[in-house]
């Protein structure tokens, strides 16, 4: 097993890693799409709100259901405040980004620097980021902006805004809940959901002018389908895999979702948005795999060029005896 998944009480649960990993490598990298489906005919603030309102019921439902206690007024304050970071800023800014005409390639190449926020916050917060690690980020990060050359590189000023306030909020977020007290994890999202969901509804209600207007007659099937995708799928599936591996990996690992999703991303244009390939996506994974493979064995290969370096200086020392 890779040293970064390596952590007293993880013993066994090797795939479980794995299962958590592929889940938010693979549904994630779909739900670009999905939220252009779904902006088509709901407001985005509106429907980024409802995703998240209705997402942390179920999963507050569900908590209770299985015993958990509701959050003290300490764990409601994280909880309000991840919520907020994550559930409403973080995916307000995504959708509005999409809405106001951010391409494709643009917003695929911000999200890579997420991870290298949260390693950031991680190194400011007493924690090791190993060498090995920020090396993998930067090559994430470059393979990500080689593969933007796919896309669409529009992008307007406003927007260009909100997709880089987008993963800079997720981060701050991400590392809030690695240090807060929170209560149990389906309560802990459910909470977070539900009040970063309300908070979204309540700025569309007094500030989005298509929320204002709304009619449930002018929602299409396709972006109501999408909708229901991102609330199942991207919210209540995946979401809660990423908020166990904050938790459960380092802040690296689980980062490493944005080298991913924009493959997966441009996979899911080329089957049903009809976009056409170059040749820079067999420029691209190769950096990415390496990012990948240096985020999860960084460790092992030192120490494997360190004992290597040793048993070549063992034969001089024992020639000059």
């Amino acid at each position: 097993m890779p040293a970064i998944l390596k952590s007293p009480g993880l013993e066994g649960q090797t795939m479980r890693l794995a299962g958590a990993l592929l889940i938010v490598y693979l549904v994630w990298g779909t739900t670009y799409f999905a939220i252009s489906v779904a902006v088509q005919s709901l407001p985005p603030l509106l429907m980024n709100g409802a995703r998240f309102v209705l997402a942390g019921v179920v999963m507050l439902a569900y908590a209770r259901w299985q015993g958990q206690a509701w959050p003290t007024a300490t764990q409601w304050r994280g909880s309000a405040l991840i919520g907020s970071l994550m559930a409403f800023v973080a995916m307000a800014l995504v959708v509005l980004a999409q809405r106001l005409g951010i391409g494709s390639g643009l917003m695929a190449t911000v999200v890579t620097t997420m991870p290298m926020w949260l390693a950031l916050w991680t190194r400011w917060g007493g924690e090791p980021v190993p060498l090995t690690s920020w090396i993998g980020l930067v090559l994430g990060a470059t393979g990500a902006l080689v593969l933007a050359l796919e896309g669409d590189f529009s992008a307007t000023l406003l927007g260009t805004l909100c997709a880089f306030g987008a993963p800079l909020a997720w981060s701050l977020g991400s590392y809030a809940s690695r240090k807060m007290a929170l209560p149990a994890p389906a309560m802990a999202s459910g909470a977070q959901w539900l009040l970063g969901g309300l908070l979204g509804l309540g700025v569309a209600a007094l500030w989005e002018p298509g929320a204002q207007q709304f009619q449930w007659s002018q929602v299409t099937a396709a972006s109501g389908a999408a909708w229901l995708y991102l609330v199942v799928m991207g919210t209540l599936v995946t979401l809660n895999a990423y908020l166990w591996l904050l938790k459960n990996s380092s802040a690296a690992l689980a980062g490493s979702y944005s080298f991913v999703n924009p493959v997966v991303a441009l996979c899911v244009g080329v089957l049903l948005g009809g976009e056409q390939l170059t040749g820079w996506v067999f420029v691209a994974m190769p950096l990415i795999l390496a990012a990948l493979a240096l985020i999860l064995y960084g460790r092992e290969a030192l120490a494997w060029v360190g004992a290597l370096r040793g048993a070549f200086k063992a034969p001089r020392s024992s020639a000059k005896a």
